[in-house]
């Protein structure tokens, strides 16, 4: 087990109003969030020495910490901007812990999150994707076309079907139902997931995370100092990255994902295993990435995700509870800042009539290049 596992805990969460057509930019979205993790933790934002934000795409703009730290009225002696995407919000808990360890700051906030309807919905790969010359004449416009040929490798493989597909929107949207933050509440039915029309196939409407407006900050010190603080220290007990490829045409294998080893590297530092997990909160841009990043974390065999999503599995009162906020898919999109507040808030035990009931340990993930690039983390209520 690393030295690192359990030295570093969230001691602040703050979610901002989450929502369509919000009529608030990027930056006060993340504000807000920022302020209520402030709020959350009963400390005064001089404490706060550290900045990590994922800029927005809505409204982008250079040195983006450095003018949330301006706008904020503190002068950190680190900040800086963590742009990969969908795994962002996941990176910066390892960029903070990285910088406390060095020495060059002592209480991180970390915020991630845009106003997605500002600007009428994500732009694949940001403003210039050098793969657009060998994607879009074959159709691959943007994010649901491509990793919906993973999806249809998976299913031409292993067998997996759509309806499995729909078991993980069925599961997040009535966790969601249960999050008076979420915007998606109104339950669905393995049904009426089979009804809704096709986006890409295999991917139906939802199966697709909507376009949202909303942030997310946490803010991370030394366990040592946690103790003193005004909540219930989170801890980090496993940190794990990993790459396989950068984007759909260069991975060796559509079916095994860059999860596999981040989520090797986190189990190794927290020195625990898939069984002594209790709740997982996945990236969830699309179903299918719930499906394959429980096989590559571990919980099931390769080509059994499918099988492992059935049944209320995956459900409040199941043997592993996924999204319990409602994902990306019901929660917020949120660029997965939204999973890394309600991991903490599980591991509090503050989550209310979707509290997982006796949860000790939460895993995390965060993902972009089409399933290419992973970030596992292991979030516990106490120390090993």
């Amino acid at each position: 087990m690393s030295t690192i596992s359990g030295r570093y805990a969230i001691v602040g969460i703050g979610e901002s109003d989450v929502g369509r057509r919000l009529g608030r930019s990027g930056m006060a979205l993340q504000l807000e969030a920022a302020k209520r993790a402030l709020a959350d933790a009963g400390l005064d934002k001089n404490a706060i020495d550290g900045v990590i934000t994922r800029p927005s795409h809505a409204e982008p703009a250079f040195n983006y910490s450095a003018v949330l730290a301006g706008l904020l009225g503190i002068a950190p002696s680190y900040f800086t901007d963590i742009a990969l995407s969908g795994a962002a919000s996941a990176a910066m808990v390892l960029d903070a812990v990285a910088a406390i360890e060095a020495g060059l700051c002592t209480a991180v906030l970390i915020v991630s999150g845009d106003a997605q309807t500002a600007r009428g919905g994500p732009r694949r790969g940001g403003a210039v994707n050098w793969t657009d010359d060998f994607e879009k004449p074959f159709g691959l416009l943007s994010a649901p076309e491509s990793y919906a040929l993973a999806a249809r490798r998976h299913m031409h493989e292993f067998g997996t079907t759509s309806v499995q597909f729909g078991s993980v929107a069925v599961a997040c949207r009535k966790h969601a139902a249960l999050n008076p933050n979420a915007v998606f509440r109104t339950p669905i039915t393995l049904a009426e997931h089979q009804a809704s029309r096709f986006v890409a196939e295999p991917f139906r409407l939802l199966d697709c995370c909507p376009v949202t407006d909303g942030a997310a900050a946490l803010i991370i010190t030394s366990a040592e100092r946690a103790r003193d603080l005004a909540q219930k220290p989170v801890y980090l007990l496993g940190l794990g990255q990993g790459f396989t490829h950068s984007d759909l045409p260069w991975a060796a294998t559509m079916t095994t994902t860059a999860a596999k080893p981040a989520a090797e590297r986190a189990y190794a530092m927290a020195g625990l295993g898939p069984k002594d997990i209790d709740v997982a909160e996945l990236y969830d841009c699309f179903t299918y990435v719930v499906l394959v990043t429980l096989e590559d974390y571990g919980f099931c065999a390769k080509g059994d995700g499918g099988a492992f999503v059935e049944g209320g599995r995956i459900e409040l009162g199941g043997a592993l509870p996924v999204n319990t906020g409602g994902g990306l898919l019901s929660h917020g999109h949120a660029s997965g800042a939204l999973l890394l507040s309600e991991a903490a808030i599980q591991m509090r035990g503050t989550g209310g009539a979707r509290q997982v009931a006796d949860a000790e340990t939460a895993i995390v993930s965060g993902q972009c290049g089409v399933t290419g690039v992973n970030v596992c983390l292991i979030f516990g209520n106490h120390t090993n």
